[in-house]
């Protein structure tokens, strides 16, 4: 049996509906955090897949900037989780509005 574009895709599409899920079902914040990387790693995953079946690198080369600049993003986000954590002791998408000042 060989793995083709079908099965990549499919992982993929798996992959980002149980982000999307996780996204929409949750109220703390780090699932959702975790929901948002796991649907962008999917499309990632996409990506490369197209890529490879192709034999093209663009797909690839454009997953590289995505990791990039989601590492930048892993940085600010945390930093807001924990900055809500210090000031409310939960993580509850409810409590974003006490931020503000």
């Amino acid at each position: 049996m060989e793995v083709g574009l079908n099965h990549y895709l499919i992982l993929s599409s798996a992959l980002f509906c149980a982000g999307l899920l996780g996204v929409l079902l949750r109220r703390n914040l780090l699932i959702i955090y975790m929901g948002l990387e796991l649907m962008l790693n999917a499309a990632n995953l996409a990506l490369v897949a197209f890529s490879r079946f192709n034999n093209n690198l663009d797909g690839q080369v454009m997953v590289f900037f995505i990791i990039t600049v989601a590492a930048a993003e892993v940085a600010v986000g945390l930093a807001l989780i924990v900055a809500l954590y210090r000031k409310r002791q939960t993580a509850h998408t409810e409590d974003l509005t006490s931020l503000k000042f």
